[in-house]
C-alpha cells in the first residue's frame, strides 16, 4: 500500500501558516510603530530579511543533519523547537519590543531552514518516482494555502488588535504542526555524504556538484528568480495596498489572498498537468504572460477590485511557471544527493529573496511604491528566455514547436524511440546530412533522449546564438579534417573516435554525421573516405545500439547546397530564416520532410568487418535507399 502525502501536507501547512502569520503580524506591528512612509519600506525589508537570512547561512547545516538523523526525526525536532520560538515572539509583542519580535522572526527562519530540505526530500520517499509531480503540486499548494491563511489571519488580527487571539494562534499552529509530524510514514533513503558547513565553501562545492547534472543550475537559478519576484511582490503589496490603493490592513490581506489563491490553484493544477505533458517546455509562455500582466498592473490605472482580479490571474500563471521547476529537481537528482541539492537550492533561493529585500527598499525609495511591479515585469521578460538556452530538453521542446510551423515532418520508426526510452538504452545515432538544418530537426525528434552532437568547431565561434545552443546541447567541437589533410588530421580523427567511445561507455548518447558535411547533390549522401564511423562501429562498446536516420525533403532549402559551391553561411542564413518564419511561412505550405529511423546495430557491426571504403559504400547505400 502506498504511503499518503496527507500527514506531510498537514505538517507543512501549519509550518508555513505560522511562518507567515508571525511575519505578517510582525510587519504590520513594525509599520504601526513607524511614522515615516519611506522608513516603513526599509523596516519591511528588514523583517522579511530576518526570515530568509538563516536559509543562506544554515542550509549547509540542514544538509549535515540529514546524515545524523532520519528526515522524519529532523521534522519532529524542528516542530518541537517552534514552541519556545513562539514564546519569544509573544514576549516581544507584550513588551512592544520591535527587536525582540524581529528576533523571533529570525529564529523562526532558522527553524524552517533546518528542516526544509528534509520535508521536501520526503516527497519522493513517500510517493516514489512516479508521484513526484503530484506530490510537489500538493506540497506547494498547501504551502501557498498556508501563506494565504497566515497572511490573511495576521492582517485581520492585526487590524482588530486581538492580543489573546494572536498569542493563541501562534502556540496553537505550532502544536498542531507538531502533532501532524508524528503521523508521517515514509521509506527513507538515507544521506551518507558529508559536506562543509561553512556557507561560502558549501555554496561553491555544491554548485560544482549541481553542474554535473546538465542544466540543473539553470533550473535552480531560474526558480530562485521566481522566489525573488514573489518576495518582492509580497513586500510591495503590503505597502502599496495602503499607500497606492487606499486599502485598510484587512483589505490588503484580501488583496494578498487573491495572489495566494491563484498560486495555490496554479500549483495544484500544474501538478496534474505535468504528469501528462512536459510543462517545463512552456516556461517562455508562462514567464512572458507574467511579465505582460505585471506591466498591466503597473501602467493601467484600475480599481482595487480590478487590481485584485488581474493579480489573481497573474498568481495562477506563476503557479504554472513554478511547479515544473520544483518537480524537475526531484526528477533529475536521484538518491541521497537530493538532500544536498535541496539544501543548496534553499541557500540560493533565499539569497535571492534577501537580495529582493534590498531591491524593494531601493526601488521604492527611488521610484515610489509601485515601481516594484515594473522591475519584476522586466525580470520575467528576460529570465525565461535565458533559461531556454541553458536547458537542453526545454530548448529542444521549443524547437519542436518552432520547426513545426515551417516543416511538416513525417517520422517513420517512432517505435524505436519509444523502445529506447523504455529500456533506457545508450545509443549512437548516425544520420545522413542533407542540409544544415537537419541536425536541428533530428535533435527535436530525439528531444527525450539527450544526444551529444559532434559539431564543426567553426560553429562555436559563429555569433552568439549558435555557441550558446551548442554548449547547452553538450556538443563536442570537431576540427575540419578537410583543412587537416595530414598526419595531424588522422590523429584528430583517432582522438574523436576515443571521445565517442568513452562517452558511450559512460552511458552518454552520441550523434554524429559519418559524411561530416552536407550533401553536395540532390538526395545523395557521400561519406567519401571518412573513417570515424568505421572505426567506432568496428570497436563498439557492449550493449550500444546504433540508430540510423534517413532524412528526405530538405534539398532546395535555404540551408542546403542547392545552386551553391559551398555550405551556406550560418549567421546570414539564420537571420533570413527568422524573417521568413515570421513574414512568409504563415502564408505558404510547410515544407514536407520525411524521416526514417531504424535500429541498424547488427548491420553496421557486420559491415565494419569490411575495409573502410566498402563500409562507407554500404552505409551510403542505406542512406540513399529510395
Amino acid at each position: 500500500m502506498k504511503n499518503s502525502f496527507f500527514p506531510l501536507y498537514v505538517t507543512n501547512f501549519f509550518g508555513t501558516l505560522n511562518d507567515n502569520f508571525l511575519k505578517t503580524l510582525a510587519s504590520f506591528t513594525v509599520i504601526g510603530w513607524i511614522a515615516d512612509e519611506r522608513v516603513k519600506s526599509i523596516a519591511m525589508g528588514v523583517t522579511a530579511g530576518a526570515l530568509v537570512l538563516p536559509y543562506i547561512l544554515c542550509s549547509p547545516l540542514a544538509d549535515r543533519l540529514t546524515v545524523l538523523w532520519s528526515k522524519r526525526k529532523i521534522v519532529r525536532i524542528a516542530k518541537w523547537a517552534e514552541l519556545p520560538i513562539m514564546a519569544v515572539a509573544i514576549a516581544g509583542f507584550i513588551l512592544k519590543s520591535p527587536w525582540l519580535v524581529i528576533g523571533a522572526v529570525l529564529l523562526m527562519g532558522l527553524q524552517s531552514s533546518l528542516y526544509s530540505p528534509a520535508k521536501y526530500a520526503l516527497i519522493r520517499d513517500i510517493g516514489g518516482e512516479e508521484r513526484i509531480s503530484t506530490g510537489m503540486g500538493g506540497m506547494e499548494g498547501v504551502s501557498f494555502l498556508g501563506v494565504l491563511m497566515g497572511t490573511v489571519a495576521g492582517s485581520v488580527i492585526s487590524y482588530f488588535k486581538s492580543e489573546v487571539l494572536s498569542y493563541g494562534c501562534l502556540i496553537g499552529f505550532a502544536a498542531l504542526g507538531l502533532l501532524a509530524s508524528y503521523t508521517i510514514r515514509a521509506k527513507e533513503e538515507f544521506n551518507r555524504s558529508i559536506h562543509a558547513v561553512n556557507p561560502l565553501r558549501y555554496l561553491r562545492r555544491v554548485y560544482r556538484m549541481a553542474n554535473r547534472y546538465d542544466g540543473l543550475n539553470a533550473v535552480i537559478f531560474t526558480l530562485s528568480t521566481f522566489w525573488w519576484g514573489a518576495a518582492m511582490l509580497q513586500m510591495g503589496l503590503l505597502v502599496y495596498g495602503e499607500t497606492g490603493l487606499g486599502l485598510s490592513e484587512t483589505e490588503t490581506g484580501a488583496l494578498l489572498c487573491a495572489a495566494a489563491v491563484g498560486i495555490v490553484l496554479g500549483q495544484v493544477v500544474a501538478g496534474f498537468v505535468d504528469k501528462r505533458r512536459f510543462l517545463l517546455g512552456s516556461v517562455l509562455l508562462t514567464g512572458w504572460i507574467a511579465a505582460a500582466l505585471l506591466a498591466v498592473l503597473y501602467f493601467v490605472p484600475m480599481s482595487p477590485i480590478c487590481f485584485a482580479a488581474v493579480l489573481g490571474i497573474l498568481a495562477f500563471d506563476l503557479g504554472f511557471f513554478k511547479l515544473p521547476f520544483d518537480a524537475e529537481i526531484q526528477k533529475v537528482v536521484k538518491g541521497p544527493k537530493l538532500n544536498t541539492i535541496l539544501s543548496y537550492f534553499n541557500q540560493v533561493s533565499f539569497l535571492f529573496m534577501l537580495v529582493s529585500s534590498g531591491c524593494y527598499a531601493l526601488i521604492s525609495y527611488l521610484a515610489g511604491p509601485k515601481a516594484f511591479l515594473f522591475l519584476i515585469a522586466v525580470v520575467f521578460l528576460i529570465v525565461p528566455f535565458l533559461f531556454i538556452f541553458s536547458y537542453r530538453s526545454v530548448l529542444l521542446c521549443l524547437g519542436r514547436w518552432i520547426f513545426a510551423r515551417r516543416y511538416n515532418v513525417t517520422v517513420d520508426g517512432l517505435d524505436v524511440l519509444e523502445d529506447i526510452k523504455a529500456n533506457n538504452s545508450t545509443v549512437l545515432v548516425l544520420p545522413n546530412h542533407p542540409a544544415m538544418v537537419d541536425p536541428m530537426l533530428v535533435g527535436v525528434t530525439f528531444w527525450k533522449t539527450p544526444l551529444k552532437p559532434l559539431s564543426d568547431e567553426s560553429f562555436f565561434k559563429a555569433g552568439i546564438v549558435a555557441p550558446r545552443v551548442l554548449k547547452t546541447l553538450g556538443a563536442v567541437p570537431v576540427p575540419d579534417l578537410r583543412k587537416n589533410r595530414s598526419r595531424a588530421g588522422a590523429s584528430i580523427a583517432r582522438g574523436l573516435g576515443d571521445i565517442v567511445k568513452n562517452t558511450l561507455k559512460d552511458g552518454g548518447n552520441v550523434i554524429f554525421y559519418p559524411s561530416g558535411h552536407i550533401q553536395t547533390e540532390s538526395e545523395r549522401e557521400d561519406i567519401g573516405t571518412r573513417q570515424l564511423a568505421h572505426n567506432i562501429c568496428g570497436d563498439l562498446p557492449p550493449k550500444i545500439r546504433v540508430i540510423g536516420v534517413r532524412t528526405r525533403g530538405l534539398w532546395g532549402s535555404i540551408w542546403s547546397r542547392k545552386n551553391r559551391t559551398t555550405s551556406p553561411a550560418f549567421v546570414p542564413t539564420f537571420i533570413k530564416s527568422v524573417l521568413l518564419w515570421f513574414f512568409w511561412s504563415p502564408f505558404v505550405r510547410r515544407r514536407r520532410v520525411k524521416m526514417h529511423i531504424e535500429d541498424i546495430t547488427s548491420s553496421v557491426v557486420e559491415w565494419s568487418k569490411l575495409p573502410r571504403l566498402e563500409f562507407n559504400a554500404k552505409l551510403n547505400d542505406w542512406y540513399n535507399k529510395a
